[in-house]
């Protein structure tokens, strides 16, 4: 498990090139909230937008999650832990005024940066 890389995965750039390409600027890994120990994927600071790419097994994805059999109790703990500290950290960041914008790994990279686009649209135009 020390060989999953937990920045610049495939589909986290493949993500940022597509924003690129509809022409959105962002920042990467970076807190949103400086007092808060967690950092978004794509940061959109002006919009305060928020985006975090989601691996399918590791945030338990409902599509593509899977509960391990060996060392299952372990797997299921550490998963739920995940979605756990993934919904604080959406509401931590909606107190602070900011949008969270969860991207699955197996979403198609230029839908998600539609998705992504039109969220820092409205929050730009309000």
């Amino acid at each position: 498990m020390s060989k999953q890389r937990s920045r610049d995965t495939g589909i986290e750039v493949a993500l940022r090139r597509e924003l690129h390409r509809l022409g959105l600027r962002y920042r990467v890994h970076q807190r949103p909230v400086r007092t808060v120990r967690r950092e978004a994927d794509v940061v959109f600071g002006p919009a305060k937008v928020a985006v975090f790419v989601d691996g399918c097994f590791w945030h338990g994805c409902p599509e593509h999650g899977t509960w391990p059999k060996r060392n299952g109790e372990f797997w299921r703990a550490k998963i739920e832990t995940n979605q756990a500290r993934d919904a604080d950290t959406d509401r931590v960041l909606a107190d602070a005024g900011w949008l969270a914008v969860r991207v699955w790994e197996h979403e198609d990279p230029a839908a998600a940066a539609d998705r992504v686009r039109e969220a820092v649209r409205a929050r730009r135009d309000r």
